[in-house]
């Protein structure tokens, strides 16, 4: 999906400072005011009208292993729960804050890669069986598990510290992530983990090379001569809280340990081709590649888990 983003009379991209800024220093912008609550809640109470996030969305053992399949069980164009709420978005893709900050990155007519509804699953919602067998999984995405018509939601129990770039070898680094959260999301409620500065070594190899030095600090190295110290910040906050970040900088998610699903949404966004603007400036400071020809090294040939273990789940 391209789609531009369509800004309600933005300001001037220099009247909200600090995104490419923040970019450069720390690979992230948290947003300082929240969108609309009451939108993020309205939408909220529509998505979960469309089903329960229980252990009704999984298959059994004996159906997955009828026939398993790894591939092509996320969210895409025709099967995508966002695309019944384009009108719902406005709070979000016309918010001025938003707006400013993606422009002064991104430039004018930045466009939309993708837009997805990310469900954190709680603990007791999936499967016995199914928590066996993901067990230290570096990334526990639970979309080969759920059953074919649910797929328009990525779920997830628990991702390791990783990049974005992880699902686009050999493209440069000029796209952002924006995070929503649609309800408030505490230490319990599987928030994201943000290691600010990993962006300054460039795209690296998943998995990633990471050694915990104290509670909140990590020494992250690229495998080849460069290692730097970084600092873990957690993101949490009310509905509405927005955040958005680089590329390269590693972020994951411990398993929502509430007894309810963490729902959230997820946007991929990019500069128009041609169009220069401050991404240029956060990537000229990076001291490492910016595309590489291979983003992990964690999935066998039919994409199934080829590794164990999972960095975050101590973090």
């Amino acid at each position: 999906m391209t789609l531009a983003m369509r800004a309600a009379h933005p300001l001037p991209p220099a009247s909200w400072p600090g995104a490419v800024d923040d970019l450069i220093a720390t690979g992230a912008h948290v947003f300082p005011t929240l969108l609309d609550n009451q939108a993020a809640a309205d939408l909220l109470a529509r998505i979960k009208a469309q089903r329960a996030f229980d252990h009704s969305l999984f298959l059994t053992e004996a159906e997955f292993d009828a026939d398993p399949q790894y591939r092509g069980v996320n969210p895409r164009p025709g099967r995508n729960l966002l695309e019944a709420f384009d009108a719902d978005l406005a709070f979000v893709e016309r918010a001025p804050q938003i707006t400013q900050a993606l422009t002064e990155v991104l430039g004018e007519g930045y466009q939309i890669m993708d837009r997805k509804v990310v469900c954190g699953v709680p603990a007791r919602a999936v499967p016995s069986w199914l928590k066996a067998r993901i067990e230290g999984a570096p990334v526990n995405n639970l979309g080969a598990y759920v059953k074919p018509e649910y797929r328009d939601v990525t779920y997830f129990y628990g991702i390791d510290f990783h990049q974005d770039i992880i699902d686009y070898k050999d493209r440069d680094a000029d796209f952002l992530t924006l995070y929503i959260y649609l309800h408030p999301v505490t230490a319990a409620d599987a928030p994201l983990f943000l290691l600010e500065g990993s962006h300054a070594l460039g795209a690296t190899t998943f998995p990633h090379a990471l050694e915990r030095t104290t509670p909140t600090t990590w020494r992250y190295a690229d495998r080849v001569c460069a290692a730097i110290p970084v600092t873990q910040r957690v993101l949490t906050g009310p509905a509405g809280y927005a955040a958005m970040w680089h590329p390269f900088t590693l972020h994951g998610t411990q398993p929502d340990a509430a007894d309810h699903e963490r729902i959230s949404l997820r946007y991929l966004i990019a500069r128009k081709p041609g169009v220069k603007a401050g991404i240029d400036a956060v990537n000229a400071a990076i001291n490492g590649p910016l595309r590489l020809e291979t983003t992990r090294m964690d999935l066998a040939a039919d994409g199934s888990a080829a590794i164990k273990g999972n960095v975050v789940r101590g973090a």
